[in-house]
């Protein structure tokens, strides 16, 4: 493998300063309840609202302010989204009755989260479309209560209003104005305002990502999201441009954003760089985009489809677009990645708004071990059994022996009272 750009190494987010701050909100947030949120509200976003709870009149004011176009956008990608979450939902089956040997009869059922906080980032940008990716699957699943959070716009009291409109089109029961450490720590806990959840989902900064971990175990979460990240791999027979694009798009998300690009061909490779360098010269978001990609923007040159797809595995990207005249032949080789985005006409960016799959996916090289958000992330497995007397008195001594060899006196006995 050669390397024509090499990227600054990235670090894992979390540090000491970072720990210890996050700690202190979380503190704050569990001793004083809606006064922290209140003040650190106003302390991050200029937020001075009465009520963190958003009114209906609040919703349907933010609703007038859609366009028909933007009302039909949201309609359609929500379309496309809940129908791959019904369809994902039709392959998780309930088990009813398993017999491992007569009389043993063992299964399992499917029950949904009581309830769950969806945290749509604010940010720079409205991201309205993660509104949609996590409420959808949320309710599709059946979740009794769905609740959704986002910071206010920046010296406003609102969360900005395609956001707020998506929130409630996509199913939302209650909106909360409240962001950061804070608003993970309140929906993990409970605040006088805000009644504790059982489950946490969605994007965030460092600071939400943190707070996440140091509240995982009190309240459920997807996972401990980084900074956005794509991997393209090409073979040299696709367009430069194209390639160019998509590595740009997300760069854009963040300074720490990652693009990264393994080619076969140098040549297509250096093409791609000069065709970033274009783009960057007339994209609007250039500052950011600019900074990801000088920062930590890579581009290698692989010797061989093999060679290519052990990077890859390595890399676990959050996404992986294959740009190859035929990608078929390399998908059996390739088992880490949060979302897999096949040939050159699928774009990432389809699936980052309105293709159907989700686009809250694992990064930092997570994907080793985890998928993304999916129905499934809201559903929980859980087994149960009934035995017939004899199969009671059958399995018995077995037990038995096995809690004496532990040296477990009480398990064994519980097994010999069945003798």
């Amino acid at each position: 493998m050669r390397t024509l750009k090499k990227a600054k190494e990235r670090t894992a987010e979390e540090n000491r300063q970072l720990r210890d701050t996050v700690t202190g909100i979380i503190d704050r947030v569990r001793a004083e309840g809606d006064a922290a949120l209140h003040e650190l509200g106003e302390k991050f976003d200029g937020c001075r609202r009465e009520h963190l709870r958003v009114s209906r009149e609040e919703i349907e004011a933010a609703k007038a302010k859609l366009t028909a176009q933007e009302k039909a956008d949201l309609e359609e990608a929500l379309g496309n989204i809940r129908a791959f979450a019904e369809a994902q939902r039709g392959t998780i089956s309930e088990l009813g009755d398993f017999s491992p040997k007569p009389g043993i009869h063992l299964g399992h059922r499917i029950i949904p989260v009581s309830s769950v906080c969806c945290y749509v980032p604010g940010g720079g940008y409205p991201l309205y479309s993660t509104a949609l990716m996590l409420i959808a699957p949320a309710r599709i699943a059946g979740v009794a209560r769905v609740v959704a959070c986002a910071p206010a716009v920046k010296g406003t009291d609102q969360i900005h209003y395609k956001t707020l409109a998506a929130m409630d089109i996509a199913g939302a029961d209650e909106i909360y104005v409240v962001g950061g450490a804070q608003a993970v720590a309140a929906f993990s806990y409970g605040t006088e305002e805000i009644a504790p959840v059982d489950m946490i989902v969605g994007p965030g900064n460092q600071f939400v990502a943190e707070a996440k971990r140091q509240c995982y175990g009190q309240v459920g979460i997807d996972m401990v999201a980084g900074p956005s990240e794509v991997l393209v791999l090409a073979d040299g027979t696709g367009d430069p441009e194209v390639v160019a694009a998509d590595l740009l798009a997300q760069s854009e998300h963040a300074p720490n954003a990652k693009g990264l690009l393994v080619s076969l061909d140098e040549t297509f490779a250096r093409d791609v760089m000069k065709a970033v360098e274009a783009e960057l010269a007339e994209l609007p978001t250039a500052g950011i985009a600019r900074q990801s990609w000088e920062t930590y923007g890579e581009v290698m040159v692989a010797d061989s489809l093999a060679e290519m797809a052990a990077y890859a595995n390595d890399c676990a990207p959050e996404h992986l677009e294959l740009n190859l005249q035929d990608p078929d032949t390399l998908i059996p080789a390739l088992h880490n990645y949060g979302s897999l985005f096949i040939g050159e006409n699928t774009a990432e960016v389809f699936g980052d708004y309105a293709s159907g799959t989700n686009h809250t996916l694992p990064t930092v090289r997570a994907a080793r071990y985890t998928g993304g958000v999916w129905v499934g992330t809201f559903l929980k497995t859980v087994t149960h059994q009934r035995m017939t007397k004899e199969a009671s008195r059958k399995i018995a001594p077995l037990v038995k022996r096995m809690a004496e060899g532990e040296g477990l006196a009480g398990h064994a006995e519980a097994a010999g009272k069945r003798l």
